[in-house]
């Protein structure tokens, strides 16, 4: 059965040198039994042969690096030098020593008591918390530093880093890396309240700012209504102003009756009606009145009775003779 590890960087602080100028060639890693972080986590070296069984299958030295660089910047193509390498571990009453063979730099830096600590990346099992391996070691001034977690299966799995997570969720958050989990999960609740108020708002939006659909169609329709009839108002009372236009020029002489269907056509185009009347403003009168109304009509016919009355008399024919058969 596949069981699932973690591992944590800055597992505890143990000092490497107790005297200036001295470089250890062994180093104490882990204690024995219960475990205790300073940031309140806990472990157990239970299993103390275990980790040396996990070294082995590494067939590798683990780095000792400066803050952890091994594991932080080396996933991302930086410079993690060594200062230092762990050749062998040993168990010494349930507690694990590392045999170290240091650089120059490392024998310069831990010698000075530029860096005091050691701090191990243990793999421990996520249920219980058993220590089964190491696979780094850093020097380091912070004891407990808050820094990577790895997950990892057995049987040498791809290591996943937890804390890479964390931080990228962090981020996504808009927090810093350095957050606690309190005000993570405050800016969580903050964002699912947001969240919550945002979906009643759209179910319930403020009358203010909108409006039901129905009551905006309804609104919309009664608007465009009320604009074609303003428009069919418009029309009619436009038509009239032509019709009477057009009639005052005939009347006037200005047009001929023959043209009075293309100037109505005009006149119906915009400002076509005022275009025509100042055209008939300036127009020659072209169709003069015939002189053949009801009054002239009347009066030639009298002169013409009046002839006929002349003729008829030398003729002999009397008047009730032309009334008669003038006709």
């Amino acid at each position: 059965m596949n069981k699932k590890y973690s591992a944590c960087t800055a597992m505890n602080s143990i000092e490497i040198s107790p005297s200036p100028g001295e470089t250890p060639e062994w180093v104490f890693l882990i204690p024995a039994g219960e475990v205790s972080g300073r940031d309140g986590r806990n472990w157990n070296n239970s299993r103390p042969a275990v980790i040396l069984e996990y070294f082995t299958e590494l067939a590798r030295d683990l780095p000792i690096d400066i803050e952890h660089s091994t594991e932080l910047k080396g996933p991302k193509g930086e410079p993690a030098p060594a200062v230092g390498w762990i050749k062998e571990l040993q168990q010494r009453e349930g507690e694990i020593w590392g045999k170290a063979e240091w650089t120059e730099q490392g024998k310069q830096l831990v010698g000075d008591r530029a860096y005091r600590y050691l701090s191990p990346v243990i793999i421990y099992e996520k249920d219980g918390g058993t220590i089964v391996g190491i696979t780094s070691v850093a020097v380091t001034n912070q004891p407990n530093l808050k820094l990577s977690a790895l997950n990892q299966q057995q049987g040498g799995g791809q290591l996943t880093k937890e804390d890479s997570m964390l931080k990228a969720l962090l981020a996504a958050l808009a927090l810093s890396e350095n957050a606690t989990e309190a005000e993570a999960l405050a800016k969580i609740g903050s964002l699912k309240d947001n969240l919550a108020t945002a979906n009643n708002r759209a179910e319930n939006p403020s009358l203010e700012k909108f409006v039901p659909r129905a009551d905006y169609d309804s609104a919309l329709a009664k608007a465009n209504n009320a604009e074609q009839k303003l428009a069919e108002v418009k029309k009619t009372e436009l038509d009239k102003e032509i019709n009477s236009a057009i009639e005052q020029a005939l009347k006037d002489g200005k047009i001929t009756p023959a043209t009075s269907d293309y100037h109505k056509a005009q006149c119906s185009q915009e400002g076509g009606l005022e275009r025509f009347v100042a055209y008939c403003a300036a127009a020659p009168v072209i169709g003069a009145d015939s002189g053949l109304n009801d009054e002239n009509i009347n009066k030639n016919s009298k002169a013409l009775n009046a002839e006929q009355q002349q003729i008829a008399s030398m003729f002999g024919n009397s008047a009730e003779d032309l009334e008669k058969y003038g006709k």
